[in-house]
């Protein structure tokens, strides 16, 4: 599964990690994680995410 970075503060979402926090438990890819979750450190939304080029 691929990660994404947040493009205003530089999280990065990975899905091996999930976001326990946020309620989004490991294995969750990017795609399946609600409309509604936002970046835990800056509260961007996902709109705001790339996928991170490994």
């Amino acid at each position: 599964m691929k990660k994404y970075e947040c493009d205003l503060c530089g999280y990065i979402y990975d899905p091996a990690e999930g976001d326990p926090d946020g309620g989004i438990p490991a294995g969750t890819a990017f795609e399946d994680i609600p409309d509604d979750w936002v970046c835990p450190l800056c509260g961007a939304s996902k709109e705001d995410f790339s996928v991170l080029e490994e």
